[in-house]
């Protein structure tokens, strides 16, 4: 059966929307920090992308004169990318998988990242099989090919039920 429209085949999804992503993640505004993930392959690697905006309310306190998006929150989008990766990889839309956070490790920050930046975060599987609940993953996040930040983190993913 098809993942998205549930009809014919299953086909592997290698992007998803916003709309895809919600099916997949339990997050929501003000914490939904993904807006696309596109060059999914399975639950080996994708690419997701944050339009970064002035609306966003982080932006209120941090800084209100010269705003910038807070490390941590990169850290958290690339972390949602993955856990949009994993879950269309393994088919889990609409499945109320959620992920928690176990480790963050190797994390650096190298620029600032503004409103009207594009963030691109590339994450990629460093260990994790189907079936398994750990998954430890890689991300770097780059605005304009300018590395802004980069992790190795470790989530779990819990399904209702387990």
């Amino acid at each position: 059966m098809d993942e998205v429209t549930g009809e014919g085949a299953r086909t592997p999804l290698i992007e998803a929307d916003i709309h895809v992503i919600q099916r997949i993640l339990p997050h929501r505004y003000p914490f939904l920090l993904v807006d696309r993930v596109r060059d999914i392959q399975g639950t080996t690697r994708a690419q997701g992308v944050k339009n970064v905006t002035m609306n966003e309310p982080h932006f209120q306190g941090h800084f209100p004169s010269e705003p910038v998006m807070p490390g941590v929150l990169i850290i958290e989008a690339m972390a949602q990318t993955s856990g949009v990766m994993i879950g269309a990889g393994l088919g889990l839309l609409d499945q109320g998988a959620l992920i928690y956070f176990m480790a963050i490790d190797n994390c650096k920050f190298r620029r600032k990242v503004v409103p009207g930046d594009q963030l691109l975060m590339d994450v990629e599987t460093l260990r994790g099989r189907p079936g398994g609940k750990v998954w430890k993953l890689r991300g770097v996040a780059s605005v304009d090919g300018e590395v802004a930040a980069e992790a190795e983190f470790t989530a779990m993913i819990v399904l209702k039920g387990d």
